[in-house]
């Protein structure tokens, strides 16, 4: 789902980044994102089979662990051809760490998917994907960005591969940090390369349906 936002000075740009967009998905869309994972952030409910009076049952209730057991942050990509580097950062990602990713993870997730050195990058305004030294390091690796209208929904389809993947990692119930960690990577390298075609291609929908709906919530 995406949230309400104020869209109406940024129509115009919506349109013709929508106009963009549908013109390099043959080129293959790159987009990276970041995301938490906590091992236990998908058990807050969960449903069971019981008899009459066996509500407190050991065996119907599910254990909880304080301050919910640690996270971990996740740096990932993704094209259309498939999911690409998944990586794990150490601490709080600042913008020297986002351009060290970029530089040891981007253009090899590129060559490993088929991309070659012609695709398009997409990343959110978030302050550090922004920043002047990332901005640099694009022109001097010539890496071509997609455009991202100020003050714009969160309409990059990676949100949809976490949402995925956390319920594949957390769903093994991993008991510690390093086995969510595994987890998490080994259920990467396995969503399917037709998940990460269709959210690529059905990403022009999304741009009009957020128009339609004037910024409002739309089913996605």
């Amino acid at each position: 789902m995406i949230d309400p936002v104020e869209l109406m000075p940024n129509r115009n740009l919506m349109v013709l980044w929508d106009l963009q967009l549908e013109q390099i998905i043959a080129l293959a869309l790159s987009d990276v994102d970041e995301t938490k994972l906590e091992p236990f952030g998908h058990r807050d409910v969960a449903y069971v089979w019981r008899k009459k009076g066996e509500a407190f049952n050991p065996k119907n209730t599910v254990p909880t662990v304080k301050h919910g057991g640690g996270s971990i942050m996740l740096w990932g990509c993704f094209s259309a051809f498939g999911t690409g580097n998944l990586i794990r950062v150490e601490g709080n990602m600042k913008k020297e760490h986002y351009k060290t990713f970029l530089k040891h993870n981007l253009r090899q997730s590129a060559r490993n998917l088929g991309l070659g050195r012609h695709f398009v990058f997409q990343h959110d305004n978030n302050p550090k994907h922004t920043s002047l030294l990332v901005k640099k390091y694009h022109q001097m690796s010539k890496v071509i960005v997609l455009h991202w209208p100020a003050q714009s929904p969160d309409l990059n389809p990676i949100e949809n591969l976490w949402g995925t993947l956390k319920s594949r990692a957390c769903a093994r119930r991993p008991t510690n940090l390093e086995e969510l960690e595994r987890f998490a990577k080994e259920e990467w390298a396995v969503i399917p390369q037709e998940t990460c075609l269709k959210l690529v291609e059905n990403n022009s929908k999304r741009l009009k349906a957020v128009i339609k709906q004037k910024g409002y919530t739309i089913d996605y």
